[in-house]
């Protein structure tokens, strides 16, 4: 892992993120990008140069950050972006960049006291081909030594989906407790693990819950992880929840970091 994009927002929020995604990219000698991507309002017969302005607020944005924030000798790379679509740029970024993970904030967009995830990180989490780790407001960086992965079903299609997670859990000396998840839908075919992930677990927990999340909500406090682990697939983890772009606090939340993983199906 050596590229990692951290896109960030003007909120409070932003500062906690880079300063997480600095200790952590320390920890892999990897390089930081960090974005802000911002939009200009269409003004017709104006004076003013409205892109100037914007790109001037912008790259504030970023300095004001970094001036908040101890580097570590981590090299971060700054940009401000114009785009009308905020992931469209983010995805052109992955691909130019070569980008293996996406560091980002629950909440980047809005002070909504009653959301979790906020529509820019979930659009990300939909929108986006590379793994993302999404950082909970005000906590601070520490080695990965338990982490807790949720499945329902076993079946992953490409193995280089768990290549993030192993190099995480080899980083750390980590170990891995697979939660799987019953739900009433569930196939016998599901219940066959891949057998990259069984090798490197540690333990593998079964229960039979209603969805995967409320699966995830039991055992949290039982398992005490330092990150929670899942997959995104096209049917899977947070289904429903992801319908409307954002996770509301009443549904989940967590003050654990949560690396999402993205599946094929």
């Amino acid at each position: 892992m050596k590229n990692i994009l951290v896109p960030i927002g003007s909120n409070d929020h932003a500062t906690n993120t880079l300063q997480y995604a600095i200790d952590f990219a320390q920890v892999f000698d990897a390089k930081i990008y960090l974005v802000h991507v911002y939009s200009s309002p269409k003004i017709s017969g104006g004076i003013l140069n409205v892109d100037q302005i914007m790109e001037r607020d912008s790259k504030a944005i970023l300095k004001d950050h970094l001036k908040k924030v101890d580097k570590k000798n981590v090299d971060i790379m700054t940009s401000t972006l114009k785009g009308y679509s905020i992931i469209d740029t983010l995805k052109q970024l992955n691909k130019l960049l070569n980008i293996d993970l996406i560091i980002a904030s629950t909440k980047n967009d809005g002070a909504d006291e009653n959301i979790f995830v906020g529509k820019i990180t979930g659009n990300i989490i939909k929108d986006t081909k590379v793994p993302v780790l999404i950082v909970p407001s005000q906590v601070a960086f520490k080695p990965m030594k338990k982490i807790l992965m949720t499945i329902k079903s076993g079946s992953i299609k490409s193995v280089s989906t768990l290549d993030l997670l192993i190099n995480i859990k080899e980083k750390f000396s980590a170990t891995i407790n697979l939660l799987q998840v019953k739900t009433p839908k569930l196939e016998a075919k599901d219940m066959e693990l891949n057998e990259t992930l069984e090798s490197h677990i540690s333990k593998l927990v079964p229960t039979t819950n209603a969805t995967v999340y409320q699966g995830v909500l039991e055992f949290l406090h039982e398992e005490n992880p330092d990150m929670i682990c899942v997959i995104r697939r096209k049917r899977g983890f947070f289904k429903k929840l992801w319908e409307d772009d954002r996770v509301k606090k009443v549904d989940f939340e967590s003050k654990i970091p949560l690396l999402v993983l993205k599946g094929m199906s």
